[in-house]
């Protein structure tokens, strides 16, 4: 099978691609190497690709280009069997700041892929959707048929993502799959995400830094776990024009994942507070009970034993991942 990643070269996409290449299935993947954080991480990602490939003796193709260029796009497509579309503008408060640029990308850029997609006749698009479709919870966890009340522009062109590959189903018969993902960590994360900021200052003996009052509960899921349900999804219509749930089902407090991550690697540490961050989500808890129903799916791990996971990995990869997280 040829499999198309967009934005292939980011923390989710780029470990989906190399677990689609060790699989043995043939891979290109399209990324505009955005500097939404340090473009070393993203480097260090295509060299596990490439090397993956060499061990498979599979194909494997890096494209720098952007899904907002259509013919880019057209061109690839044609090409694939399986479309996985991870590339988009992430970060809330950077939707926050710029809504126009965000806009563009999560959009437009879909609207691009879809039609492609269309007009070569692929076998599936799985797209990577998000918890913060959800907005203020009217109840907790979050199933599938809760409002959706985004509170951020991120949020809003994730769940227009989602309509549009809908529709796109219901009109034109193209198979899609969204999946909301609920707060992804593990290797290679974003440094801007709690967990990976938590970890790197604690290493280096500064006090880990809770925006608002660590009230706030997340329920963070693996990245292991995005990766098994795509692998499902290459192959299974089980959820064809569906949108799915991909969490953990297990929360964890702010303040309790800074105090988990402080005790293991620098106890003596205090936590420093600073004000809330607009658009940021109160609350976040997923049910999986359609997930599991449609594709078997189920977490591999609570968020304790993921957290442990991720710092020893940061703690074998330090030499060259920690500079990238610092200075972005």
């Amino acid at each position: 099978m040829h499999v198309l990643v967009t934005g292939g070269a980011g923390f989710i996409g780029g470990h989906l691609a190399a677990a689609f290449l060790r699989d043995g299935h043939d891979v290109t993947v399209l990324d505009n190497l955005e500097p939404f954080y340090a473009e070393g991480i993203k480097r260090h990602t295509i060299d596990v690709h490439r090397e993956a490939a060499r061990d498979c003796d599979v194909a494997y193709r890096f494209v720098e280009g952007d899904v907002r260029d259509e013919s880019t796009v057209t061109d690839l497509v044609a090409d694939a069997d399986v479309v996985v579309h991870q590339a988009a503008q992430a970060g809330v408060r950077e939707s926050v700041d710029n809504p126009r640029k965000v806009t563009d990308i999560n959009v437009d850029g879909t609207v691009n892929l879809l039609q492609a997609a269309t007009e070569a006749g692929v076998d599936r698009v799985i797209l990577a959707s998000s918890s913060s479709v959800y907005g203020k919870p009217r109840s907790l966890p979050y199933d599938e048929s809760h409002p959706t009340e985004p509170v951020s522009p991120y949020g809003v062109t994730k769940l227009t993502q989602e309509h549009m590959a809908r529709v796109y189903t219901e009109l034109h018969g193209l198979p899609t799959v969204c999946l909301r993902y609920f707060t992804v960590y593990g290797p290679r994360m974003r440094p801007n995400m709690a967990i990976s900021n938590f970890v790197s200052r604690c290493v280096n003996g500064e006090p880990p830094v809770i925006y608002g009052d660590g009230q706030q509960t997340r329920d963070f899921t693996y990245v292991d776990d995005v990766v098994d349900a795509n692998r499902t999804l290459l192959t299974s219509d089980a959820a064809d024009g569906e949108v799915l749930n991909i969490g953990s089902s297990d929360t964890i407090s702010i303040q309790e994942l800074a105090e988990t991550v402080r005790d293991q690697l620098a106890p003596d540490l205090e936590i420093v507070y600073e004000s809330a961050r607009e658009a940021d989500a109160e609350h976040t808890h997923a049910s999986v009970s359609k997930a599991r129903e449609r594709i078997d799916y189920e977490p591999s791990r609570t968020i304790t034993e993921g957290v442990g996971e991720f710092i020893e990995w940061y703690q074998a990869n330090r030499e060259w991942y920690e500079p990238l997280v610092r200075s972005s």
